[in-house]
């Protein structure tokens, strides 16, 4: 199989296939800035609080190992794969911009023992759920089982804890039910058409 039939297989055409593999290398590049790079980035409350506002973006860019950066890439990959064609690259910003904000907002307003937060998790849940929108509103099966599959995710998470395959590393699973708010929300103003890319 030629590259062109994989990114084609993932829902792209080569210059957004690039585009995507772009954006995961920048997640693991500033991974690779290591401590100090994630300090001066994440969400920090009392740096927001003394008007660090670039936190309520780079937090969501930032990720506490190699590890989370990748496991946050394969996210990105999979979402992409399954939803990139339902809204244009403008309203998918705009879903993404949208859910960082309800996660910041959530967080600030909803759960103030928070006091960092980094990683792409959050966002992806909220691209997540404004898929799904997507296909539910074309009356897909799929859009009923990913629906289901993200809705017993939070609630096992909200319930039980993180997923056990999430590893030992700290999980903000609020950040994940902010970004579905926030994603659904955005996705249910913007509507969907299919895209051809």
């Amino acid at each position: 199989m030629n590259v062109r039939a994989i990114l084609t297989s993932l829902n792209c055409d080569g210059r957004r296939g690039l585009a995507l593999g772009a954006f995961c290398l920048g997640l693991v590049a500033l991974t690779a800035g290591g401590e100090g790079t994630r300090q001066l980035l994440r969400y920090e409350r009392t740096g927001l609080a003394r008007g660090q506002w670039w936190r309520a973006v780079t937090a969501h860019l930032v990720h506490l190992d190699l590890r989370h950066a990748l496991l946050n890439c394969g996210g990105l990959v999979l979402v992409w794969a399954l939803f990139a064609r339902d809204y244009s690259p403008r309203r998918w910003l705009l879903i993404v911009l949208t859910g960082a904000a309800a996660i910041d907002a959530g967080l600030w307003f909803g759960d103030s023992t928070v006091q960092w937060y980094v990683g792409s998790s959050g966002v992806l849940h909220g691209v997540m759920a404004a898929g799904a929108l997507a296909h539910l509103r074309r009356g897909e099966l799929e859009g009923w089982v990913l629906a289901a599959l993200l809705a017993a995710k939070l609630l096992y998470e909200h319930l039980v804890g993180p997923l056990p395959f999430s590893g030992s590393d700290p999980v903000v699973v609020d950040a994940h039910l902010y970004g579905v708010l926030g994603g659904a929300a955005a996705a249910a103003l913007l509507g969907a058409r299919r895209q051809s890319l």
